[in-house]
């Protein structure tokens, strides 16, 4: 059995490594500049629904807020990008608002690596804080959705509020270099494609060692039942939140990535419209299948974007219809009902004996000669 387990792990492996290099290599030379611009943020988007896929699909914790996490890792590398201005000048936007000196959280902004190193850990921090004050109550399900969501209200409405500090509604836009390089160049985005394509990857691998082996199992019985994991000895606590200041820091990572292929982070990012979003894409995908998490947010997106173009005025009414097929047609999504049923299409279906087959056995003839005499 652990060779067998041993030899499809090579072989997802192999696939991942596939695509990914397929997608590098290929895919720029068929897609033109914006197409593949597209391509790219929407492959940041499929990382933070890993994110959502496992807290929701694995370890039943529906968050409605994840656009926090996903706005605060996107303002952050923008933040060190508004700085890249001569020595002694503030960003553009300040000088509107009479602002006249940096504030003081800006300043280690200047160092690259302290704003990805809070990409990721301020929404990883905030995430496991906001756990911890919520699972130590025992408060899940319903309520548990509906705190993320009035979460999101209140950090909606500070940056919506801060002109002074983050532009208010505008955000900050405008990006102009990175390591002296032109963050608008075509090169320079077809790194942060790159970059996005390999964070997925080890996304996805991050996620699929989590939700494999007994930690894993654990994920699901706290799921299934929360209960009986806690009569059973375990703490469900320190597993929740754990998984969610993982999936916090995962949907940071994702946009700080959209932000740098979109060259913007307003509030909207923070906007609850966009967290329901995101739960959408794991719902058409599949909970619980990671793939499935990643195929959602790129089906969804990428029919938003065709039907936007070709509906401009509707495209929002098909949108709804989709995710309404898919929750009354397809529960599990488009990955669970290919496991289920799908894949019944492809099977050959095996012969069975019919009656004229009995007549030509011979042991059943010699049975029935028996009898007549």
């Amino acid at each position: 059995m652990r060779g067998k387990g041993g030899r499809l792990i090579l072989i997802e492996v192999g696939v991942v490594v596939a695509i990914a290099l397929i997608l590098i290599s290929i895919v720029p030379v068929v897609l033109s500049g914006f197409r593949l611009n597209l391509l790219g943020r929407f492959l940041s988007l499929a990382i933070v629904a890993l994110g959502i896929d496992l807290i929701w699909g694995y370890t039943g914790l529906l968050s409605l807020g994840h656009g926090i996490f996903f706005g605060l890792g996107g303002y952050a590398i923008a933040m060190h990008l508004k700085l890249q201005v001569p020595p002694g000048e503030l960003p553009d936007f300040m000088g509107l608002y009479g602002v006249t000196e940096l504030p003081w959280f800006w300043i280690p902004f200047y160092s690259f690596p302290f704003a990805v190193i809070a990409v990721v850990m301020v929404p990883a921090i905030l995430a496991g804080l906001l756990g911890y004050l919520v699972f130590r109550n025992r408060i899940r399900g319903v309520y548990f959705s509906i705190l993320t969501q009035a979460a999101t209200i209140v950090f909606f409405n500070f940056f919506n509020g801060q002109q002074g500090l983050f532009n208010g509604t505008n955000g900050l836009i405008d990006f102009t270099t990175l390591f002296g390089a032109t963050v608008s160049d075509t090169n320079t985005q077809f790194v942060f494609y790159s970059l996005t394509i390999l964070f997925l990857a080890a996304t996805y691998a991050l996620c699929r060692w989590l939700t494999s082996g007994r930690f894993g199992r654990l994920l699901i019985a706290i799921r299934d039942d929360e209960s009986r994991v806690r009569f059973s000895g375990y703490d469900p606590t320190d597993f929740k939140v754990l998984v969610f200041a993982v999936s916090g820091a995962i949907a940071g990572i994702a946009g700080a990535l959209y932000t740098l292929q979109s060259s913007s982070v307003s509030p909207r990012a923070m906007d609850i419209a966009f967290s329901i979003e995101m739960v959408i894409w794991v719902a058409v995908g599949g909970r619980a299948t990671l793939i499935g998490a990643i195929l959602g947010a790129l089906l969804v997106n990428y029919a938003r974007a065709f039907l936007s173009e070709q509906f401009a005025e509707i495209w929002l009414f098909f949108q709804g219809a989709l995710f309404l097929i898919v929750v009354t047609v397809l529960p599990d999504g488009v990955v669970g009902w290919f496991r289920t049923s799908g894949i019944q299409l492809f099977k050959r279906r095996q012969q069975i004996a019919t009656y004229p087959s009995l007549e030509e056995n011979s042991e059943v003839q010699h049975e029935r000669q028996n009898l007549r005499n």
